[in-house]
């Protein structure tokens, strides 16, 4: 039985591939690291099954085991062999295959299904042909199979990328709106896993003239944002030109999490989308500006020109910026500038308090601020002064008279 907890495996020596030019896609480790058990079928009896016992189940030579009371009792059947391949010892993995692509193509639907089930748990130990009967299966007559094998689409295909390749295009442009939905959730999924292969569908996508593929394309660049390199950010930025406003939207979202990872990317990016003409674009244009590096003169040009713009909400905040990136003279004569074409009330309000130099030109009460505070005096050095003078009082004629008088101690 396979163990439950966390396994590091490779994939017989799998390598992802580009698809167009065949070269090796560079992935920084060889092992991939998952929880075996979201690959494996739901929980049932084909757990308990004896391994010694699995094949011949599976093959369909008997038709039911019954279980010993200490596997649990009770009966199992075909479907449950074939859920079991998984299961058998390494000598036997090439007839488990053998059985399990059979099972695939069978007339029965509960045993394709079955077969589709513990796809992706056995491809970790021999993966030949699968996905050619994967491809088929997501073409099957009978829903329950496919959507069985849409669901195997997902846990195979950041597996073996490369191998899913072909699947995985046809399926994103399916008519289905399940299949469709489907394929770009497995795309999502394996672009976490392999951002340079996420990139390379998204490059396709992003270049089709249906909108809804663009829009779903683009819609995944914020998975491979922060890895998918110069490839990357060359979607990003192709997306921030699409005609389609939702897909520029998606792009823009990827700023923000750029502007952590490659702030001079984000900084080019953020320059060129700074004046979009649509407002969720500005907005998010808006957060990333302010993650950026306000000390950069580049910065400090472009939020000066994002204070001219038409759009409120940018000049707002770009005008919440100007104490930040301009102290001094420069600060002054800048807000002055762009307060003689501000027409907004609070913008006017909070450029007049910028341009002028309070300590100078303030109210009286706004220049006592400037004023260095009186020293406060200390009472205890009140109180010392007092008992000082006290000490230096004239004495009284009694007193003189006791002074003078000898004491018995002289006297001895």
């Amino acid at each position: 039985m396979l163990h439950p907890a966390l396994l590091k495996y490779m994939a017989d020596d799998y390598v992802a591939r580009d698809p167009r030019t065949g070269k090796i896609i560079q992935q920084k480790k060889k092992s991939v690291e998952m929880d075996i058990r979201s690959l494996q079928p739901s929980d049932g009896p084909w757990q308990r099954i004896p391994i010694f016992q699995i094949l011949e189940l599976a093959e369909g030579r008997i038709d039911t085991l019954e279980l010993s009371l200490t596997n649990g009792g009770g009966f199992v059947t075909q479907t449950d062999g074939i859920k079991a391949l998984a299961r058998v010892y390494e000598n036997s993995i090439p007839k488990a295959h053998e059985i399990l692509l059979e099972s695939l193509d069978d007339d029965n639907v509960e045993i394709r299904i079955a077969g589709l089930e513990v796809m992706a748990s056995f491809s970790l130990k021999l993966h030949t042909d699968l996905m050619i009967y994967l491809s088929d299966r997501l073409q099957d007559g009978d829903f329950n199979v496919r959507r069985v094998a849409m669901q195997t689409l997902q846990k195979m295909s950041p597996i073996f990328p490369s191998g899913c390749e072909d699947i995985l295009r046809r399926e994103l442009r399916s008519e289905k709106k399940e299949h469709r939905k489907n394929a770009f959730e497995a795309l999502r999924l394996t672009s976490i896993a392999w951002p340079e292969t996420g990139c390379l569908h998204i490059d396709e996508l992003i270049r089709e003239e249906e909108v809804d593929l663009r829009r779903k394309g683009s819609k995944i660049l914020r998975n491979i944002a922060a890895k998918g390199g110069p490839s990357g950010w060359d979607l990003i930025g192709w997306s921030l030109e699409d005609e389609d406003a939702q897909v520029r939207r998606n792009a823009a979202k990827c700023l923000v999490t750029l502007t952590n990872s490659e702030p001079r990317i984000a900084l080019i990016l953020v320059e060129h989308a700074l004046n979009d003409e649509d407002t969720d674009v500005r907005n998010s244009v808006i957060r990333a500006m302010k993650k950026l590096d306000m000390q950069s003169p580049r910065v400090t040009d472009m939020i000066l020109r994002g204070a001219r713009s038409r759009d409120l909400n940018l000049r707002t905040a770009c005008v919440e910026q100007l104490s930040i990136i301009l102290t001094g003279d420069k600060l002054r004569e800048n807000a002055a500038e762009l307060l003689r074409q501000e027409t907004n009330p609070k913008l006017r309000k909070r450029l007049t308090a910028l341009s002028i130099d309070i300590e100078l030109d303030g109210t009286e009460s706004e220049k006592n601020r400037f004023l260095a505070p009186v020293d406060k005096v200390n009472d205890d050095n009140d109180k010392q002064f007092e008992v000082k003078i006290k000490q230096d009082d004239p004495k009284g004629e009694h007193d003189k008279q006791e002074a003078s008088r000898a004491k018995p101690e002289d006297l001895r």
